[in-house]
């Protein structure tokens, strides 16, 4: 089994680094305890902490902003929105792991095999977004009844995720399916299109 005194000393000093953002987030009153950073081969690519009280940006969880920053460093030449169009992809591309359900045979790289260290155990919209991400591991601090015991409970959405649509908390409908299909068919068309 394994044991946490046996994690390598280089894993405890991201995990630290983690946590003093977590620290500074409550201190300086931006969020809650939350700070996430991603290494790619043994360097900090993107640092994050939660910032939502700064912000009122119900989005600002240190994972995404960790996440949003390590994109930032492998993509520097990614226009910023509002900037110079481009219409090529910034995304390398690599070939669908061995042993992956994938049926693409290629897709974007994004963060694959990067590693993220977060003071807590990510939430469901961070979580979502480490998928997306393709980051391989996770290494987190406390656990999510840890996080529920000070306020941060997000059991209500796995639990509400588990219903049928119908049943959600949140109102969901579909309406104007024939307009959406629209981008759909478009993106269909696309010549070359960039998987992700």
């Amino acid at each position: 089994m394994w044991k946490p005194e046996a994690m390598p000393a280089r894993d405890l000093e991201f995990m630290a680094e983690a946590c003093a953002l977590a620290q500074e987030a409550v201190a300086q009153r931006w969020g809650g305890p939350f700070g996430a950073v991603v290494v790619l081969d043994g360097q900090v690519i993107g640092r994050g902490q939660n910032r939502v009280l700064l912000t009122g940006d119900p989005t600002a969880h240190a994972e995404i902003s960790a996440i949003r920053k390590a994109c930032e460093v492998l993509n520097p030449w990614a226009p910023a929105i509002g900037g110079q169009h481009q219409d090529q992809s910034t995304l390398a591309l690599m070939d669908r792991p061995v042993g992956d359900a994938d049926p693409a045979p290629a897709r974007a790289r994004m963060l694959y095999g990067a590693v993220l260290y977060t003071s807590a155990f990510p939430c469901p919209m961070c979580l979502g977004a480490i998928y997306w991400a393709r980051i391989s591991t996770v290494f987190y601090g406390c656990s999510a009844d840890d996080a529920a015991a000070i306020g941060f409970d997000d059991a209500f959405i796995y639990d509400d995720f588990a219903n049928p649509v119908q049943q959600r908390r949140v109102n969901l409908q579909q309406i104007g399916r024939d307009l959406g299909l629209g981008a759909f068919r478009a993106w269909e068309s696309l010549a070359h299109r960039h998987p992700y």
